[in-house]
C-alpha cells in the first residue's frame, strides 16, 4: 500500500502523538515509503533540535524532548522491522 498524504505530515504526526508505528502496521508499506518515512522522520527531527526553547522553561524542554523520543521510536521500529525482512534501508 503507497503513502496516502504527505510523508512529512505522517512524521510530524509521529512527533505530536497523534499517530505511532507498530510491527504490524510496517506490512502495508513497501521497502520505498519505508525508506520515504525514514527520510522524513530524520528531517522532522532535525526541525525539532533546531528550536530554541528557554532554559528555565522545563515544560517545554520535556515536550521538546517527547517528540524527539517519538521519532526515534518510530525510526528504530522501522529499521528492526527492515532487518527482519532484510530490506536495505
Amino acid at each position: 500500500m503507497a503513502l496516502s498524504g504527505n510523508p512529512k505530515k505522517l512524521a510530524q504526526d509521529i512527533a505530536g502523538g497523534y499517530f505511532s508505528i507498530t510491527p504490524p502496521m510496517m506490512r502495508r508499506y513497501t521497502p520505498n515509503d519505508l525508506k520515504t518515512i525514514i527520510a522524513n522522520l530524520a528531517i522532522v527531527a532535525r526541525d525539532i533540535r533546531q528550536e530554541q526553547v528557554p532554559q528555565e522553561d522545563a515544560l517545554a524542554i520535556k515536550h521538546k524532548n517527547t517528540r524527539l523520543s517519538r521519532i526515534n521510536q518510530a525510526g528504530i521500529v522501522i529499521r528492526a522491522h527492515c532487518k527482519k525482512l532484510r530490506i536495505p534501508i
